[in-house]
């Protein structure tokens, strides 16, 4: 081969010793060997199936509901009892008793002045007012059948 007079040679830079030839080579060889090397780890690593879940995750149940009595407890709403009438002992007349034993009797009532009629211990008189009990003078109404006397009626004292 016959050598080119340095003013002949246009590209300097393609003119390389044969030391940079050999590192040159290697590095490429070890980039492909790299590379060659990558593809069988994640080949092996997506055949074999443990890099994928084996089943989808199970979706977490719906948070439970807003209860809003107890919100408006937590924001400072006053709780309120069952919304009942107060009995009013102006709107009632005891005309009589017939008293019985313990829880038992009856009564004669007006009501808001209207005729008097006759009511049975534990029956309902109006909308939430009951009559509890009777005894010789006096009986006793709740507003709701079992529950604490609200109001205690009187028969007006007897004339002499």
């Amino acid at each position: 081969m016959q050598r080119v007079p340095e003013s002949l040679h246009h590209n300097p830079g393609m003119a390389t010793p044969s030391g940079h030839k050999l590192t040159r080579s290697s590095l490429t060889l070890l980039v492909w060997a790299l590379a060659a090397a990558s593809c069988v780890y994640w080949g092996l690593k997506i055949s074999s199936g443990s890099g994928m879940p084996s089943a989808l995750p199970v979706a977490a149940p719906a948070p439970p509901g807003v209860d809003p009595l107890l919100v408006s407890r937590l924001l400072g709403a006053v709780e309120q009892g069952p919304q009942s009438q107060p009995v009013a002992a102006s709107r009632f007349s005891l005309i009589g008793v017939l008293g019985g034993t313990a829880g038992g009797g009856a009564a004669l009532i007006a009501i808001d002045g209207k005729p008097a009629q006759p009511f049975r211990a534990g029956s309902q008189i109006e909308e939430g007012v009951f009559l509890k009990s009777a005894s010789a003078r006096q009986v006793t109404l709740a507003a709701t059948p079992g529950g604490p006397a609200t109001v205690t009626l009187s028969m007006p004292p007897l004339k002499d």
